[in-house]
């Protein structure tokens, strides 16, 4: 997988090289060593993906979302389907292929006065669904109610939707980690990975608070080395720092550091009112950061290689 993520930059080069005739003669010993070049060129590569989570939860989300996509701040995203921007979201992905996007499969609906409940028929997954048919706020509720077999019901409802609408998934993650709640919804989120041959957003580091989980995964299932994103109830002052800090610690191999993305305008101060964490400062914060320059400056001293979800595979 390194291997393929350092050689790829090459092909073109090499493909020039091979026309000249004294060159096909070298060839075996070329590649040989071109091989071993890039095997451990990759090894000692600080790759990151910049990820942003939760597109699709509104015009907001998405206006800067896509902003920082197009323009290189960030390298990936993923999509809630059940949301009420999804559609927004999916009509644009459709129209441009090239995006990195993945499904943010969602199981919570948390914030006070924003709510929304399944793709499935509701009837099918109402142990997911609350007394007003909307998907419960927190985990905690989730895993008191939900059924497996509803679960993944409504798993592959979204999944299934959102390839409907053209959108073609990189990888799955998880909501709120509500998949990493249990053994039984893990294996739920597992399985949709299998069944429609996507990778699932995995990182080694999180094995070390869940290897209970862990030990039920195939090692070639486990893509991402390290993730880490911005900690609750830090000062905006000290965003950049915090971020420039977590860049500093990264690790050969691949990293992941998970951004939330919108403006801090009327809309998503109605939607995030009563959360300062996960709110709408705290996501413009996030914003206004990746496409900082000294951010960017930052990552290029360190010799950081930016990647996406599409490299892995």
């Amino acid at each position: 997988m390194l291997y393929r993520l350092f050689s790829f930059k090459f092909v073109s080069h090499f493909n020039l090289i091979i026309m000249y005739k004294p060159f096909k003669i070298l060839l075996p010993f070329f590649l040989f060593t071109f091989f071993l070049f890039a095997q451990n060129n990759a090894k000692s590569n600080k790759y990151l993906i910049l990820h942003a989570d939760d597109l699709g939860l509104s015009h907001s989300v998405n206006k800067a979302t896509f902003q920082a996509l197009n323009n290189g701040s960030v390298s990936s995203a993923s999509l809630m389907v059940p949301c009420p921007w999804f559609l927004e979201a999916a009509n644009i992905i459709s129209k441009k292929p090239d995006l990195d996007i993945g499904i943010h499969l969602t199981l919570t609906a948390e914030w006070k006065d924003y709510k929304w409940g399944g793709v499935a028929p509701s009837d099918e997954i109402s142990s997911l669904l609350d007394g007003n048919g909307y998907f419960y706020p927190t985990v905690k509720e989730v895993i008191q109610h939900a059924k497996p077999e509803e679960v993944e019901k409504e798993l592959r409802a979204q999944i299934d939707k959102a390839i409907a609408l053209g959108v073609k998934p990189t990888h799955l993650d998880s909501h709120m980690g509500t998949l990493f709640a249990t053994p039984e919804m893990f294996m739920i989120y597992i399985k949709m990975s299998k069944l429609y041959h996507i990778p699932i957003f995995l990182p080694k580091n999180a094995a070390e608070a869940r290897p209970e989980l862990f030990s039920l995964l195939d090692k070639d299932q486990i893509l991402i080395d390290y993730y880490n994103m911005m900690e609750q109830k830090r000062d905006p002052k000290e965003w950049l720092s915090f971020y420039k800090g977590v860049i500093k610690e990264l690790k050969p191999g691949i990293n992941q550091i998970i951004v939330h993305l919108s403006f801090d305008d009327e809309e998503m101060k109605a939607v995030c009112k009563f959360h300062d964490d996960y709110g709408s400062k705290w996501r413009e914060n996030d914003l206004k950061t990746v496409e900082n320059k000294a951010f960017k400056k930052y990552l290029k001293d360190n010799k950081i290689v930016l990647t996406g979800w599409k490299d892995l595979k």
